[in-house]
């Protein structure tokens, strides 16, 4: 084990990296990682193969880490297939990830039931998990972020929502582990966001994977306190040499590509644009992408009576902006049409977000290309829209124009 002398952080200084100081851990000792953190009381979430997909499950030993495989990922695409034996972490992302637990899909809110003449509260929000998240991507710990600013956890810029507060307990007590991408999926485009494939900032600890073990970068006293505990040594020349060449492969090698400038601007100026007309056409409206988004945050609430028990439960579910109830009101739905809803999806996510929390509402994961049916690609569309963009606004502010001089 390592000693908690000043000399070994001292080594790690010298391979101090943009986040913090600079490791190495043998691949054997991951599992005294896991352990590790298990003895201290966390839930550690981790990749594991599931359902022919990679899943953020809970664990109970290294050894439940899909080995020697990877993901092929394209427009309604997913299948696993053999990657490097050696390699613990060499698929991507699958359909689900960290917003899953920091905010589940279903939450009991409360129940109560009746007593006399009265209610009488049986049970109130449920225990905030203890999570150890190892293995999420730096989209991921992007999109976090995100809902870090949508739900105003530890971010004093005014917000337009409701403090969540189990969301803010269980993001407070969660450790984030990332591992670094160094073999993107085919609808990955990170890039274009700046989100990846190395994480910046906001993680714990940060894991560029080699075959014989990982450079760790620190990036908390968290996550400082966590490697006092493990066999790590000082990166060798060779080995952060090949950490930075497998990030710069990985950069050259994303599958997908998005223009983000002026996105705000494009969408709002063309609202009218027949491209919205072309994907309707396409879209199945299932709102499979807003359920593997990791940023989307639409849900609802809904009470069930149990009347023979005379008991109430109220819970809160997701939702997605494309069913046709969403926007529900006594006069009808505000969208009723797929290309309505798809629009609203579309602008809200690369535009709106913006006005709203000062961020984009997209980090580049893929999955909305990877896990859509019928394949619909927004950074196909967006270059669509921007070869026939109207110079002057939007078509329908052009007609009004139009009709209206002499």
């Amino acid at each position: 084990m390592s000693s908690d002398g000043g000399d070994f952080w001292r080594v790690g200084m010298d391979a101090e990296g943009a986040g913090g100081p600079q490791f190495f851990l043998p691949r054997a000792a991951l599992s005294d990682l896991v352990d590790g953190l298990r003895q201290e009381g966390y839930t550690v979430l981790a990749p594991v193969e599931r359902n022919q997909a990679i899943s953020l499950q809970p664990i109970e030993s290294a050894k439940q880490l899909p080995q020697g495989v990877k993901d092929d990922q394209d427009g309604g695409h997913y299948r696993l297939v053999p990657g490097d034996p050696q390699l613990s972490f060499e698929y991507v992302v699958g359909a689900d990830g960290p917003k899953t637990y920091l905010f589940p899909a279903e939450l009991p809110l409360f129940t109560f039931h009746v007593e006399n003449s009265g209610f009488v509260l049986d049970e109130g929000l449920p225990p905030v998990p203890k999570l150890a998240i190892l293995g999420m991507r730096p989209c991921e710990l992007a999109a976090v972020r995100v809902q870090d600013r949508v739900f105003g956890f530890d971010d004093p810029r005014p917000f337009r929502c409701e403090m969540e507060t189990w969301y803010r307990e269980s993001r407070q007590q969660a450790l984030l582990l990332v591992v670094n991408c160094t073999r993107p999926g085919g609808t990955c485009f990170c890039t274009s966001w700046g989100t990846g494939p190395e994480a910046k900032k906001g993680f714990d600890l940060a894991l560029t994977e080699l075959r014989g073990g990982f450079v760790i970068q620190v990036g908390s006293p968290r996550g400082q306190a966590l490697l006092r505990h493990l066999p790590v040594r000082a990166p060798t020349d060779s080995e952060l040499e090949l950490a930075e060449l497998k990030l710069s492969r990985a950069r050259e090698q994303m599958g997908r590509h998005l223009d983000t400038e002026g996105l705000q601007k494009l969408l709002e100026t063309n609202l009218e644009h027949p491209e919205w007309d072309e994907v309707a056409m396409r879209c199945l409206s299932c709102g499979n992408c807003t359920m593997v988004c990791p940023t989307c945050f639409c849900c609802t609430v809904t009470d069930s009576t149990h009347l023979h028990e005379e008991e109430v439960r109220r819970v809160r579910y997701w939702e997605s902006c494309y069913t046709h109830q969403y926007t529900y009101t006594t006069m009808g739905p505000e969208r009723n049409t797929i290309r309505g809803r798809y629009r609203h999806w579309l602008r809200h996510k690369l535009g709106t977000w913006w006005e709203q929390f000062g961020t984009s509402g997209c980090v580049g994961c893929g999955r909305c290309i990877t896990w859509c049916p019928v394949g619909i690609d927004l950074t196909e569309e967006i270059p669509r829209i921007r070869e026939h963009a109207h110079p002057h606004g939007s078509l329908r502010a052009e007609r009004e124009r139009r009709a209206a001089s002499p």
